[in-house]
């Protein structure tokens, strides 16, 4: 007998975790994933419920405010709080998706310190976490509304789904850039997060259709990817809605290239990240 990784095993048998392997990275993915999924709340639950309940305030908000000012009159047929939660779920489904990475831990982190753990494993966990509870939070949703209040029709269910990933790819790519910048400039890289969010409450278009803006007003959104994503979504979503100022390759090559700026910017931050560097900001 001989005791391995704290382990009493049979002579010859070795249990051990090889995390340059792939399948070695993925099960340090999984761990890491459920470990931010329950970050926040030692019951995964507890954090899911508090998520569907943002998305339903959201939603009740929405439905008011737009039933009041009547800015729903101008509507195609169709069902209204699938056409609001259509926006808001792309909404929250891209900007969780940001924050979750932009905060992840950074490579001077303590936690980050440990052998195992590298950039991929955290990034990945912080984004597949962000996208768990937003998948699961739209079956609950979706369910519940089919099940209570009317049945829910999709025109086209698998458009509607490659948005709703192209909407958590594209703020894994922002995200990655804020990531990516926040070994240099920490606090500003938080405050920029922050703005990005509240500039996309307006800007991402989930409150009116892309083809009801007038021409002077398309410069001030057609520049945001999440704004073609969810344009297109509602163009999947109901048949009498076909997008003309909006197109999904726009959001996926913006992430794309996302993705590659940040990976660069990252490369090159690594090699200035330091315990001293990070403790003297």
């Amino acid at each position: 007998m001989q005791l391995e990784m704290g382990m009493l095993m049979p002579t010859g048998y070795r249990v051990r975790h090889d995390s340059s392997t792939f399948w070695g990275t993925l099960e340090l993915i999984y761990h890491q994933t459920v470990y931010e999924v329950r970050k926040k709340h030692r019951n995964p639950l507890i954090g899911l419920i508090i998520n569907i309940a943002q998305t339903l305030l959201m939603l009740a908000g929405f439905y008011v405010m737009m039933s009041v000012l009547r800015m729903r009159d101008g509507w195609l047929p169709g069902d209204f709080v699938l056409y609001l939660l259509s926006g808001i779920f792309i909404f929250f489904t891209h900007i969780k998706a940001m924050a979750a990475v932009s905060s992840a831990i950074g490579p001077t982190s303590p936690m980050a310190l440990h052998r195992p753990l590298n950039t991929l494993v955290v990034i990945g966990a912080a984004a597949l976490a962000a996208l768990y509870l937003q998948i699961v939070s739209l079956i609950v949703v979706l369910f519940l509304y089919h099940a209570l209040i009317t049945p829910v029709q999709i025109h086209n269910p698998i458009g509607v789904a490659f948005m709703f990933i192209l909407a958590w790819f594209t703020g894994l790519g922002v995200g990655m850039i804020f990531y990516a910048l926040k070994v240099w400039f920490p606090n500003l890289t938080m405050m920029m997060s922050s703005v990005y969010s509240r500039v996309n409450m307006i800007a991402s278009g989930k409150m009116f259709l892309g083809n009801s803006l007038p021409a002077a007003a398309l410069p001030l959104f057609v520049w945001n990817p999440l704004f073609h994503i969810i344009d297109q979504a509602r163009g999947c979503m109901f048949i009498n809605y076909s997008p003309r100022n909006s197109s999904w390759e726009y959001p996926l090559f913006a992430g794309i290239c996302l993705l590659m700026l940040s990976f660069m910017i990252l490369s090159q931050a690594r090699r200035y990240a330091s315990i001293s560097r990070s403790a003297a900001r």
